[in-house]
């Protein structure tokens, strides 16, 4: 029921309330003040039949009916033993058979000497009757009327009060409605301006010219002006709060005490393999390791964790913190490239100590002779020239390491020009040739005046590199081809020959620092491991790209291309 029909009912049960204690009330006291009145009236009237009645008895009756017919009452005269002697309403032959009146309460009263009053229903004429008695000479002087002498006015007095109470409830009812209207009337705008506040919208706030309605709209627009001024702050922060998450390279996660996932930033979703259109499972079936579950269960449970874990090939730093009100928000750090970076460290160190180790333990051998023995002269000069091959094995393992430093470093820039690569690549194996031997054979297929715009120096060492590489791994009667073509809006430079070839097992990693397809014939051979990884990063450096295709017992192709 609406707030105007409630009002009115209301209303109208009050009104209704008050009718009926105003009318039982006035029922109550009007029929005492009535009752009062009557038996007052009765009194006088006995009294007064009483002082007129003559000293002969026999006249009694008479004078009964005679006093009686006026005022339309009964008079009855009752003797000191209770025998009635006259009765204004009976004849005169059936008195003698009228009981005995002296147990009659208003006539025991009398015949005591007091004025006795009762309503009470008559025994003889059957009907509700209004008495009074009074002591007299004989005994006891009885007046009385029907009590429905009594009622009529009262009733007629309750009718009129009835219908004043009937018109004062339709009165009522209507300036009821009329008040419930105006006062419903500003409150619906209210509540459609509180609903126009939830939903965001701009509100319509009602006027009344009900005074405390319109404190109540003034506060209700201030505090819409408050609301929207937080809103505004609020979403400001959402935003920004959203734009850090989003941005951070961390993957952050948020859910509630069920597990639902409130929050996944971008790099969540990249680490556990998630596109952004897709839905997320609850935080328990989010993780398929089992030490990642059991990691989600102990900070849902509301403990703090912090655990490195390994999820499908990648190494990730779990930090995990319950929130205040439920829930858990994860933080994963990916260290997948710094345990790799690490690995690759130690096994840098690692191969460079081993690569120094060999010709160091062969300098150190071979000097230790030298001072306690003095051998003959050619057998000295062997000694000599070993130490002397180990030191330049030495020293080109730290040039290389030196190059790839600096290059890696980015404290090595191209300096770009043209570069002839036809020219290039002969002078460089003229400069190999005494390695190469007088069998290999260099085939250089170019297109007419191919150029590149790189580092000449660079280019220089590039094909230092591949072509020691390709010497090393090819028979003595090969062959190495060098070609240089148009390729993609750039130039294609690619050295091959028709050597022992890689395994393709090995293939993928060829240009990885101190990586080796075959171990012990590159040492053999003075290679130092470093030369492909020059080569990738040199070709890089120019913002190009190198691969290499191979076949075990086929040889081997590197093909650097650089950009226009």
């Amino acid at each position: 029921m609406r707030f105007a029909g409630r009002m009115v009912l209301g209303t109208i049960l009050v009104l209704v309330f008050a009718m009926v204690v105003l009318v039982w009330n006035a029922e109550r006291t009007l029929r005492g003040d009535l009752l009062d009145q009557t038996l007052q009236d009765l009194e006088r009237q006995a009294r007064l039949v009483r002082a007129a009645l003559g000293p002969d008895s026999a006249a009694w009756q008479a004078e009964a009916h005679e006093f009686g017919a006026p005022g339309d009452i009964r008079i009855t005269v009752i003797a000191r033993d209770g025998t009635v002697l006259a009765d204004s309403d009976l004849p005169m032959r059936t008195l003698a058979s009228i009981d005995n009146h002296a147990e009659r309460p208003e006539v025991r009263e009398a015949l005591a000497g007091r004025i006795g009053r009762a309503v009470r229903v008559s025994a003889i004429v059957r009907e509700s009757q209004v008495y009074v008695a009074v002591p007299a000479p004989m005994g006891a002087l009885r007046v009385s009327i029907p009590a429905d002498r009594v009622d009529q006015p009262l009733r007629r007095s309750l009718r009129a009060v009835l219908l004043a109470a009937v018109l004062a409830l339709v009165v009522g009812s209507g300036l009821a409605f009329v008040a419930a209207r105006s006062v419903s009337r500003p409150l619906r705008g209210l509540a459609g301006a509180a609903r126009a506040i939830a939903a965001g919208t701009l509100p319509r706030f009602p006027r009344s010219g009900v005074p405390e309605i319109d404190g109540l709209v003034v506060s209700l627009r201030e505090m819409h002006r408050q609301l929207e001024d937080r809103f505004a702050d609020l979403r400001r922060e959402q935003s920004e709060t959203a734009a850090l998450v989003s941005s951070m390279v961390e993957g952050v996660l948020a859910a509630d005490s069920r597990g639902r996932i409130l929050t996944a930033n971008p790099a969540a979703r990249h680490l556990l393999g998630y596109q952004p259109e897709d839905g997320l499972p609850d935080l328990p079936a989010l993780f398929k390791d089992k030490e990642a579950r059991g990691m989600v269960e102990s900070v849902l449970r509301g403990e703090e964790v912090t655990r490195e874990i390994d999820l499908d090939g990648t190494t990730l730093l779990v930090s995990a913190r319950p929130l205040p009100g439920g829930g858990a928000v994860i933080v994963m750090h990916d260290l997948t490239d710094l345990r790799r970076l690490e690995q690759i460290r130690r096994d840098f160190v690692a191969n460079v100590s081993h690569e120094l180790k060999t010709p160091l333990t062969s300098i150190a051998g071979y000097t230790e002779t030298l001072l306690h023995e003095v051998p003959d002269p050619e057998t000295g000069r062997k000694f000599l020239a070993t130490i002397q091959a180990n030191a330049q094995r030495m020293q080109r393992l730290v040039d290389d390491l030196l190059d790839l430093s600096r290059i890696e470093s980015g404290h090595w820039q191209p300096k770009i020009e043209t570069v002839p690569v036809e020219a290039v690549a002969r002078e460089e194996w003229a400069r190999l040739a005494a390695k190469a031997g007088p069998d290999r054979i260099l085939r250089v297929e170019v297109e007419p005046d191919t150029t590149l715009r790189a580092d000449a120096e660079a280019i220089r060492q590039i094909f230092t590199n591949l072509l020691d590489n390709a010497i090393r791994h090819t028979a003595a009667d090969g062959e190495v081809v060098c070609r240089a073509e148009p390729m993609d809006g750039g130039v294609s430079v690619s050295v091959a020959d028709n050597g022992s070839g890689i395994l393709s097992t090995h293939l993928p990693r060829i240009f990885e620092r101190f990586y080796r397809a075959d171990a012990a014939r590159s040492r053999e051979e003075g290679g130092t491991g470093l030369g492909l990884s020059i080569v990738k990063h040199l070709v890089e450096a120019h913002g190009g790209r190198v691969r290499a295709r191979s076949q075990r017992g086929a040889g081997t192709t590197v093909t650097c291309w650089f950009p226009g």
